[in-house]
């Protein structure tokens, strides 16, 4: 990664660490991390708000440069700064959303007599809004992503399951260079590489906060393929995370078992056309939660508000940031009085799940622009047969 794109990330962290009076940041998980150094390592970034950050590194032992450390344990950080004659801050943030308790305790001692704050919120609006190199690391993993939709129906045999059709596709997704990994953020949330939802298994509840849940194949990891045979007259969503170079770039396509009903048709339209108009509406400083109004009122003009993101159990969005992980800032939802900005990347997905069918709908990839959105994913939208 260019010194001046990371340079560029820790400033944006330093400007907002200034509208609060926060003189330095210790940063350590592996996000933000690769936000702001271009690596994942076991260690620390030590960010002052008026000098360079210090890099300390527990694990690979075989980094160096300027202003990098080799230490055992973070208590060793101390002695450094003062050899490094770098002033003790006055007000420090911490990850307090993604630490465990034990270690943000830890760092906190570290600094006795100081004000220790929450940095997670601050750190996810600097990372919300990207910046031209990172879009344009969405662009090429759009690219990779849509590749290996393209060629799922290739993949497809009759008789099989959603586990079996979901290995194939993720099988292409790996060709095509997909990392595996799948960031989300939140203690609570984990999923492997995204999912695949026929029939009635799009309905199932589940205790993740995504679009649509799925039972899954156990308890153990509730939520998506749970071994159902893929029957005619039944649709498939594939929406499996893009995650080709860090960056969570998200899609959803329908195919179908043969032909679907007249009604999942229709319905899939609604939803084509809720993403068109909350794309023609999607510039900056639109509100996010007028965009949501948006589709609500158009899915319910349609005939489908109870069938709209589920059936009993219904996501109360239609899109969410993305970024290094999938759930960032900006959320298209109710009471999000968010503005859009250049430079924020966003999924959209209007999603619909017709009993005894299955889900239809869609989802891409955008990137707001000074003047509207860009689409980032670009592939065939409508319902493909197998």
């Amino acid at each position: 990664m260019l010194q001046p794109e990371l340079k560029l990330r820790r400033d944006k962290i330093r400007w907002l660490m200034a509208q609060q009076g926060i003189d330095a940041a210790l940063i350590t998980c592996n996000v933000n991390l690769l936000y702001t150094y271009g690596r994942v390592v076991s260690g620390y970034l030590y960010l002052p708000l008026n000098a360079p950050a210090r890099l300390f590194v527990k694990r690979p032992n075989n980094i160096s440069g300027e202003h990098i450390f080799s230490v055992r344990k973070p208590e060793q950080i101390i002695d450094i700064l003062k050899e490094e004659k770098l002033p003790m801050p006055t007000k420090l943030m911490l990850e307090g959303d993604e630490l465990p308790y034990t270690e943000y305790v830890r760092l906190a001692a570290m600094f006795p007599d100081i004000e220790v704050v929450n940095g997670t919120p601050l750190i996810r609006q600097a990372r919300s809004i990207k910046t031209a190199i990172e879009i344009e690391l969405f662009r090429r993993s759009g690219i990779a992503h849509a590749k290996a939709y393209d060629r799922i129906p290739s993949v497809y045999r009759p008789g099989m399951t959603d586990r079996e059709f979901s290995i194939e596709i993720e099988r292409l997704m790996r060709l095509e260079g997909s990392l595996g990994i799948f960031r989300v953020f939140g203690q609570s949330m984990e999923i492997f590489m995204g999912s695949v939802l026929t029939g009635d298994n799009a309905a199932a509840p589940s205790p993740y906060d995504f679009a649509l849940g799925g039972e899954g194949l156990d308890p153990a990891l509730p939520g998506g393929v749970n071994g159902s045979p893929l029957k005619e007259g039944q649709s498939v969503m594939v929406d499996l995370g893009g995650n080709f170079n860090g960056y969570m770039g998200d899609m959803s396509r329908v195919f179908s078992i043969g032909k679907l009903s007249e009604k999942a048709y229709a319905a899939h339209q609604v939803c084509l056309d809720i993403q068109n108009e909350v794309a023609s509406l999607a510039k900056p400083g639109a509100v996010c939660e007028d965009l949501y109004n948006t589709a609500i009122e158009m899915v319910t003009k349609a005939g489908f508000a109870e069938n709209f993101m589920g059936i009993s159990q219904q996501a109360r969005f239609i899109g969410h940031g993305i970024g290094l992980e999938i759930n960032e800032m900006p959320v298209i939802a109710p009471r999000m009085k968010q503005e859009l900005e250049p430079g924020m990347v966003f999924a959209l997905e209007p999603k619909i799940v017709l009993p005894g069918v299955g889900p239809v709908g869609i989802e891409n990839s955008w990137a707001v622009t000074s003047e509207g959105v860009e689409k980032l994913t670009i592939c065939n939208e409508e319902i493909i047969e197998l």
